[in-house]
């Protein structure tokens, strides 16, 4: 069966919060991601350096030593490409500009659902990844073609019927396959039930 990718994601995670921190770790690490994480913002320009492969960059605003902002400087002027998404307090407006205008690809705000950064990650490597590693939507399987864009499936030359959330179990299924999948990921990531909440 075809697959959407078979690429494994590099993740940094710069966080001062040991909670948080650890929590992302463990959250990210479950969904197959390789992480490195950094407590400050000069460890993190350090592993910025040293990194041999960063796929996108979970960044603190409020951080030790150097804050985001200077972090998110100075990886420009060194040339770091991954895409970066920054996190910051519950309403401050002045910083998503400031980030922005520093070269930030998205922000998420404290306190915020798990599930929406990690959905929020997924887009930035969706418009990031070379196109070549863009998921595809047909999959086969002896003589069984799906069809994730048009939700059209076949068995030979005869159309099977689906619903559309059993198009979305399939194309969840198909995106783990090899993985066993468990009822917590299943009600979390395909009827987005999840009560996973980081403050």
């Amino acid at each position: 069966m075809s697959k959407t990718t078979d690429r494994t994601y590099h993740m940094l995670i710069v966080e001062d919060d040991p909670d948080i921190l650890m929590g992302l770790e463990e959250y990210f690490e479950l969904e197959e991601y390789e992480v490195q994480t950094a407590e400050d913002g000069e460890e993190a320009l350090r592993l910025m350096r040293e990194m041999e492969k960063c796929d996108v960059v979970l960044l603190d605003v409020m951080l030790p030593k150097k804050d985001g902002f200077d972090v998110l400087r100075e990886s420009q002027e060194m040339g770091f490409s991954a895409p970066i998404l920054m996190i910051t307090a519950r309403g401050e407006q002045e910083s998503k500009l400031k980030g922005f205008g520093l070269g930030a690809d998205d922000y998420i705000t404290k306190p915020f659902n798990v599930e929406e950064l990690a959905a929020r990650v997924k887009a930035i490597l969706q418009r990031t990844m070379p196109p070549s590693e863009a998921p595809m939507d047909i999959y086969e399987i002896g003589d069984v073609e799906i069809n994730f864009t048009t939700h059209e499936a076949y068995r030979g030359d005869e159309e099977v019927e689906f619903t559309a959330l059993e198009f979305d179990i399939l194309r969840y299924l198909t995106q783990h396959e090899g993985r066993t999948v468990t009822r917590k990921q299943l009600l979390r990531d395909v009827w987005g039930i999840d009560e996973n909440i980081i403050t």
